[in-house]
């Protein structure tokens, strides 16, 4: 029989060719088995994985059966190897799902200064730059980790395969954020954290999807600088109230759910009272009379003065403070009616009264001084 041959069952056995072996003995750093030959098939132990292995019996028991391909053939002595058998059925799975672009399970084995060295049937390799969808400083906390990955690359001629546990996760961010969008309607609360703050608002992360807080919807107080209200990192209840499928852009509000000038207003302002407010606009049917913060009630031009009037200007000015009254309050339409003519009759009212009763007071005292005086001729 020619070097490289092996008659086995009277089949001839060359390099390369498959078989089937089942384990006769383990030993230390080898396997014998059996593989209907004359002769025992020897698996070294390095050619049971193609990872690092201490002891056979790490891979292998006694009558197991599996797949190896010849790499030696001596006229007493096959040798085998599982390791390339097991490679073979990898590579073409691989192939296979690398084709049909799917997710697989990747078991990190080691961890390199370029990225992450990993098992996926064969040794693989995951870049640094395809580990997250950001930036990671330290790689170690990956070591044994289980990863979803893609395959990305793969050359079976140069034995090497690059996968990407990052666009498994771009993947999946992009379906849960279409998801979201697809949920969303105008009205839902829902609960984010402030990514980004800007001159013009900030951006919340509502789960996947980011939406645009407006500088004008963070507060019912003025807001100058977005920063004086949030900061990146801290979680916000929103109220949705824009949704635009089309372009993905959605607008959010979180003075919407924080209590409003003009809640509870009718319990702090009751129709018949008089109160102190601030004169912020004059327009050509009246002035608008600020009488809580940031609550304005409207003193029509007919109520203004009890003289008349062409235009408010002629008696009021913006920053003026003056004596109203509570003529109504309507919540629902945020509308208060207010009068300054109406103080003023009452005020007219009042000095009458008082001026009535002082001189009702001075002829009660003369009558009184004239009354003893006759009482004094009489005697």
């Amino acid at each position: 029989m020619s070097e490289g041959q092996e008659n086995v069952n009277e089949k001839v056995l060359n390099v390369g060719d498959e078989v089937k072996a089942s384990v006769v003995k383990l030993e230390e750093k080898q396997v014998i088995v059996n593989i209907g030959a004359k002769f025992d098939g020897i698996v070294p132990i390095s050619e049971l994985s193609h990872l690092h292995v201490e002891h056979t019996n790490e891979v292998l028991s006694e009558g197991d059966e599996f797949g190896a391909v010849v790499t030696k053939v001596e006229e007493d002595t096959i040798v085998l190897s599982k390791k390339a058998k097991d490679q073979r059925l990898a590579w073409d799975q691989l192939l296979n799902q690398y084709e049909k672009e799917q997710v697989i399970e990747a078991t990190v084995t080691e961890v390199v200064d370029a990225g992450l060295i990993v098992d996926v049937g064969i040794r693989g390799f995951i870049p640094a730059s395809h580990v997250e969808t950001f930036y990671v400083e330290n790689l170690e906390k990956y070591k044994g980790k289980q990863l979803e990955v893609k395959i990305i690359e793969m050359s079976q001629e140069r034995n090497r395969i690059i996968l990407s546990h990052k666009v498994v996760t771009e993947s999946e961010n992009e379906r849960e954020k279409q998801q979201l969008l697809d949920q969303l309607e105008v009205g839902d609360v829902e609960e984010g954290v402030v990514q980004r703050v800007a001159s013009f608002g900030v951006f919340v992360d509502l789960g996947g999807i980011d939406g645009l807080v407006h500088i004008s919807q963070l507060s019912h107080d003025h807001v100058e600088r977005a920063e004086d209200v949030v900061e990146v990192g801290q979680k916000v209840k929103v109220k949705v109230i824009t949704v635009d499928r089309d372009s993905e852009r959605i607008g959010l509000s979180i003075k919407d759910l924080q209590p409003g000038p003009w809640t509870n207003v009718e319990e702090n302002l009751k129709a018949g009272s008089v109160i102190e407010g601030k004169v912020k606009r004059l327009v050509n049917f009246g002035a608008f009379v600020e009488v809580l913060p940031q609550v304005e009630g409207l003193v029509h031009i007919s109520e203004v003065s009890k003289e008349h009037i062409g235009s408010p200007h002629e008696v009021l000015e913006v920053g003026q403070a003056v004596q109203v009254k509570v003529l109504d309050v309507n919540e629902g339409e945020k509308r208060v009616s207010l009068s300054i003519k109406e103080v003023q009759k009452a005020l007219e009212t009042e000095e009458v009264q008082k001026y009535q009763k002082d001189d009702d007071d001075r002829a009660f005292q003369i009558g009184d001084l004239i009354g003893d005086q006759l009482k004094d001729f009489n005697k």
